[in-house]
């Protein structure tokens, strides 16, 4: 297939969030390529709409660094057992309180009924 245009690199819109690199498209959609596929050496980014696709002109050096879904992953799991330590904490904490309660409410049983 042929090549409707060659792209710059820094013409692309980034969006962090999905990396996913876009340029407009004339048929109103959006050629769209990957970081990923940037950084596995491809260059040719496709319109989900038409036909149509350009080249991305780059140097692998002028690309941010691939997020390592992986690491993200197990920061995830960090996350999740620092909530889990601190639901302990605010769970023993709260046994600790129950226990002190008990123990006031004993105390004042007692001596209501030494009272009478």
């Amino acid at each position: 297939m042929s090549i409707y245009e060659e792209v710059e690199f820094e013409d692309l819109d980034y969006d962090p969030v999905t990396q996913i690199y876009t340029y407009p498209c004339p048929c109103g959609d959006k050629f769209s390529i990957s970081l990923e596929a940037l950084w596995d050496g491809e260059d040719i980014a496709t319109c989900p709409s038409c036909t149509l696709r350009i080249e991305i002109i780059y140097d692998e050096e002028d690309l941010p660094p691939l997020r390592d879904d992986d690491d993200d992953e197990s920061g995830g799991e960090e996350e999740e057992e620092e909530e889990e330590g601190e639901k302990k904490k605010q769970d023993e904490k709260g046994e600790e309180k129950k226990e002190e309660i008990d123990h006031n409410i004993a105390s004042v049983l007692q001596k209501s009924l030494t009272v009478k």
